[in-house]
């Protein structure tokens, strides 16, 4: 396993190619999308995961961590592969919840270099750790409720034979998206 400088510059790589997924998966959902929604989502988190991704391949490059053909061949066939698995997605739903699991995926490497920045004094990995991770935890907030929404909605808009659904019990959110059932699990 690599030491010092050389384990930084691949955990770097690595971030770039996971995030560049991300950025991939937005712009490709924002197109596909059919919840104007979701297109709201994705084309309002776009600039910022795009930001990201410049700060990342920025830092990669003061760092000499440039990615080399193979990496460059890995991250080509993670693309194919997220095509792959998006085509079997075929609800807006469902493109959802990976782009949740791709956010938070970023967000966690984004708290690590926030938090080992702090620890080596690397200030530039420090803000960069910061900034993905506050602008993650936002994507991955408003995600999540529009998550819950479509939810209920692909519920309720169905067959509910059997499942004892109030006829009174409303949405369960507000305007806002915040749930409005009282009822804890």
């Amino acid at each position: 396993m690599d030491r010092g400088i050389d384990f930084l510059k691949s955990q770097i790589n690595n971030a770039v190619m996971q995030h560049q997924t991300f950025v991939e998966n937005l712009v490709d959902h924002e197109k596909q999308a059919e919840d104007a929604r979701y297109r709201s989502l994705c084309a309002r988190f776009i600039p910022k995961a795009q930001s990201h991704q410049r700060m990342l391949e920025d830092y990669q490059a003061e760092l000499g961590a440039e990615t080399g053909a193979a990496k460059k061949v890995l991250g080509k066939a993670l693309g194919v592969a997220r095509d792959l698995a998006d085509a079997a997605r075929e609800s807006d739903f469902l493109r959802l919840v990976g782009d949740i699991v791709t956010s938070r995926q970023s967000e966690d490497t984004f708290k690590t270099f926030r938090e080992a920045g702090r620890a080596l004094g690397i200030t530039r990995l420090q803000q960069l750790g910061d900034m993905g991770e506050r602008d993650h935890d936002d994507f991955h907030r408003e995600a999540n409720r529009l998550a819950q929404q479509m939810f209920v909605e692909y519920v309720r808009e169905g067959d509910t034979t059997g499942l004892n659904i109030s006829p009174s019990a409303s949405t369960g959110f507000d305007a806002t998206g915040t749930s409005t059932s009282s009822t804890s699990i």
